[in-house]
């Protein structure tokens, strides 16, 4: 028991134009309608109602990050849970499940403080997705929305959280020049959760970057040509990962974080003969840096 997948995030922006460019024209994410200028801007990527939710502000920032249960009663318990080990939960009110489009939520902060959140019952989007531009769609459904990479005081630590209270189990790990990450799955994504320690000028708690999954090797590179005519900042170029095999590319975000967008990761569909591994290296081609700020 646990959690099922990396259901949605959320972001506050400053510059919702740049964001909404980066996610729609580029990406090829579908839009919802906002209902009026201080309403979140809604992304999909598949029959959810969204999975990412930009919020209009005066800082740009990480809001929260969900991730999914399978009932209610397994929502209620993980809360207890927390509860009984220190971790204060407070219960999503009305207004925050509408607009998370869940029936309920529990928010909480990790050890790293950062906020999270675990939700039940999303509304399903049986509207046809009008993607930003011509894409085949995106990888998600069971998977969840892709996967989230966080600095860490403790990484390791940090992990064990994961583990011992919200049902993650490892994937594997990467030890490459100062940094050092833990790879975690909670589905047969290769990884839904990624920590790694506080280096390249990042401070516990920081999103480093969080990964949207194409269908299709052709929607990354018609994208990558779209970075590079628009002068969009690459943080790592197109290269392919040692452990999910992922082929994706890195841009920084209007809020200086950074996303990947990539296609044809691994999955972990046996849990019972999967091999843990330590890599030293976390590329088997390309994904040379671009910016100063090097991401995974």
């Amino acid at each position: 028991m646990g959690v099922t997948q990396l259901a949605y995030i959320g972001v506050n922006v400053t510059d919702l134009e740049a964001w909404s460019d980066l996610m729609t024209n580029v990406f090829g994410l579908a839009v919802q309608t906002r209902t009026d200028q201080h309403s979140p801007s809604y992304l999909r990527v598949d029959d959810h109602h969204h999975r990412i939710a930009l919020q209009p502000g005066k800082t740009d920032g990480l809001a929260y990050v969900g991730w999914e249960v399978a009932s209610m009663d397994e929502l209620h318990r993980i809360a207890s849970h927390l509860n009984s080990i220190g971790v204060k939960t407070v219960a999503g009110a009305a207004q925050e499940a509408d607009e998370r489009k869940v029936l309920a939520l529990y928010k909480f902060r990790d050890p790293d403080g950062i906020p999270m959140e675990i939700s039940y019952g999303p509304i399903i989007d049986h509207e046809p997705l009008r993607y930003g531009r011509p894409v085949s769609g995106f990888n998600a459904g069971r998977l969840g929305l892709g996967h989230a990479v966080f600095a860490c005081a403790d990484q390791h630590k940090s992990a064990d959280f994961y583990i011992k209270n919200l049902g993650f189990k490892i994937s594997d790990y990467i030890a490459w020049d100062v940094a050092d990450a833990v790879f975690m799955h909670c589905n047969p994504r290769h990884h839904s959760l990624a920590l790694m320690n506080a280096v390249y000028g990042m401070k516990p708690g920081d999103l480093n970057h969080f990964m949207i999954e194409a269908n299709s090797l052709d929607d990354i590179g018609r994208a990558y040509d779209l970075v590079l005519e628009r002068k969009i900042p690459l943080i790592l170029t197109l290269g392919r990962h040692t452990n999910d095999l992922m082929t994706s590319f890195y841009v920084k975000t209007p809020s200086g974080f950074g996303v990947e967008y990539g296609f044809g990761a691994r999955l972990i569909e046996d849990d019972a003969n999967w091999e843990v591994r330590k890599y030293h290296a976390t590329k088997l081609w390309g994904h040379l840096l671009a910016l100063e700020e090097p991401m995974m």
